[in-house]
């Protein structure tokens, strides 16, 4: 199954440490090797350019960023194939131990999601 990891912390304008993205790349390269790493990309931060598009009430509405009322921000995202959750969840573990290995003063968190394809029907979503 498909997993999506979505990482997310304040916006605080600090760069990773060079060892962190040093890190972060060994296990890309591990990952993608051993074909469980699909794809993977980080995030400007939301001043360079980010917008946000609302369905609100049947009307659309499109507000430009940065957003002040922000206080967590995705700042990167990679998907997985995995075949089971608890792979997924080590995965998770390991690449979080990464952050606070080598860049322990950084605040955020890592969501797990399964994914599904275009394929899915709305009863195999429901369970």
């Amino acid at each position: 199954m498909r997993y999506m990891f979505l990482t997310s912390g304040a916006e605080t304008g600090a760069i990773p440490p060079q060892a962190m993205i040093d890190a972060i790349e060994e296990m890309t390269e591990r990952e993608i090797a051993a074909g469980r790493m699909l794809a993977r990309g980080g995030l400007m931060p939301t001043a360079m350019g980010s917008a946000r598009m609302e369905s609100r009430r049947g009307q659309l509405k499109l507000t430009d960023g940065p957003f002040a009322e922000t206080k967590e921000v995705l700042g990167g995202f990679a998907i997985f194939e995995f075949a089971t959750r608890e792979e997924a969840l080590a995965s998770l573990e390991s690449f979080m131990q990464l952050h606070r290995q080598h860049w322990p003063e950084w605040e955020g968190f890592c969501e797990v999601r399964p994914m599904f394809g275009f394929g899915a029907t709305s009863a195999a979503l429901a369970g």
